[in-house]
């Protein structure tokens, strides 16, 4: 297998966990599109020495589909059943984009900050409102990046196993 193809499957991957966590970057897309490359001009094969079948990589076509919609549906779910408006869910991603410069833990603060600051400050709604609207945007938020991590990592694991 060539160099080229196995260190862009292997990048793929790591921008796909990379991109489970930080806003802007799909990660298990691009996780998957680690596992074309691999099916498509990689000669590897598992330990078996069975290369990617059609039926896996469209199996985690359908995987990575699945797991994007969840992203796109949970946090605006877990944020409405707590209580909390559309300007939660803004305010949620508006701190995740401002905490993600300050380390992994600002993602987390960034997150439940924006979203009580949307609630108390916009919404009008009193503090413990505001607090629980801002609990479930941020369960909505690691919950939804809990599974693209879980995908993104399942599929690096194959990349990793077909690279033989």
């Amino acid at each position: 297998m060539s160099t080229i193809i196995i260190i862009l499957a292997v990048v793929a991957g790591i921008i796909g966990i990379a991109g489970s966590i930080l806003p802007g970057l799909p990660g298990p897309p691009v996780s998957w599109l680690g596992l074309m490359i691999l099916y498509f001009w990689g000669n590897g094969t598992n330990g078996d020495g069975e290369p990617i079948s059609l039926a896996f990589l469209l199996i985690w076509l359908a995987v990575t589909v699945i797991v994007c919609l969840i992203d796109y549906v949970v946090p605006a779910y877990f944020t409405k059943v707590t209580g909390g408006s559309k300007v939660a869910g803004r305010g949620a991603i508006v701190g995740l984009i401002l905490g993600m410069f300050f380390t992994p833990v600002g993602i987390i603060f960034g997150t439940l900050l924006g979203a009580f600051l949307a609630e108390f400050l916009i919404s009008r709604k009193d503090g413990w409102q505001s607090i629980k609207s801002a609990l479930g945007a941020l369960l909505g938020f690691l919950f939804g990046t809990g599974i693209k991590l879980i995908a993104s990592g399942l599929m690096m694991y194959y990349i990793i196993v077909f690279l033989k």
